[in-house]
């Protein structure tokens, strides 16, 4: 079961895709957070997802938002699929324990190994303000996370 609106967020550490320790913690008290789970780098309807964030990223990481990318890829995948796609925001890496961030939010499809399309916007304080989880074959849209962080 995924994490609900009103629900505390469960705090984490993961790798980035330059190997650097990200805690949602670090934001608590400083910005929201817009959390989303991807399946996996290389992939079609991923890769148009993070380009499309790419392309709007002045809406998603600015002063009062942090955009956190989380995939159950290794580092050296992230490493190489941020570079190849100019990323310039937190390619987090919930590889090992296996998905183990994804199971807390609730959004780790056990039977194909991977994170479902899930996303969490978090406010300053660290609850769940909004959230949608898609099927895998699900793209997101993103202008619903921008009418949701302009609620906050």
């Amino acid at each position: 079961m995924a994490i609900e609106v009103g629900d505390k967020a469960p705090d984490f550490e993961l790798k980035d895709n330059h190997g650097r320790a990200v805690r949602l913690s670090d934001f608590r008290g400083e910005k929201a957070v817009v959390l989303l789970f991807y399946p996996f780098a290389f992939t079609g309807v991923c890769t148009g997802e993070l380009c499309e964030l790419r392309d709007q990223l002045p809406r998603f990481q600015n002063d009062d938002v942090q955009l956190l990318a989380v995939s159950n890829d290794s580092v050296p995948t992230l490493r190489v699929f941020g570079e190849q796609e100019g990323f310039d925001y937190p390619l987090l890496s919930d590889f090992w324990p296996h998905g183990e961030t994804s199971r807390a939010y609730g959004v780790f499809d056990e039977e194909k190994g991977c994170a479902v399309r899930g996303t969490f916007i978090i406010d300053k304080d660290g609850v769940v303000r909004w959230t949608v989880v898609n099927g895998l074959p699900d793209a997101r849209d993103l202008n619903e996370y921008i009418k949701a962080l302009d609620s906050l």
